[in-house]
């Protein structure tokens, strides 16, 4: 299994989303894990809303800080795009993406089910990478 650190700026919203579906898409293919430069104090309950529409609980899931011991274990890292890469040393790993995900926070519900749409389409295309 890859294990795969999903980053962004709070931790609690994109990066949450990601590692929830890695969670379920990725099942004996992925070992996500989710991290922020400056975590929030909990998981966006928007986050938590849109993703129980789509049958996946992240209620659980908690924001962590990034530590070097986080990201010298991932084997992918990818960032959301919210602009982490400019102070994040995991730029210079081999397996680093930015997916560019515009960030709902303090939008409407529809803005979440944009990104929880668009980070689905992108999890499932790293697990059909992964598989191969």
């Amino acid at each position: 299994m890859k294990k795969v650190l999903f980053l962004c700026v709070g931790n609690s919203c994109r990066s949450q989303m990601a590692e929830g579906f890695a969670r379920v898409l990725g099942k004996g293919i992925i070992e996500p894990s989710s991290a922020g430069t400056k975590p929030a104090s909990s998981v966006s309950t928007l986050a938590i809303e849109v993703m129980r529409e789509k049958g996946i609980d992240i209620s659980g899931q908690r924001p962590k800080a990034l530590t070097a011991d986080l990201v010298e274990s991932a084997d992918i890292l990818i960032s959301m795009g919210c602009g982490v890469e400019k102070s994040c040393p995991a730029i210079y790993l081999e397996m680093f993406e930015d997916w560019a995900i515009e960030d709902p926070y303090r939008k409407p519900i529809e803005e979440y089910r944009i990104a929880r749409d668009k980070i689905e389409e992108k999890v499932q295309a790293l697990v059909r990478k992964l598989e191969k």
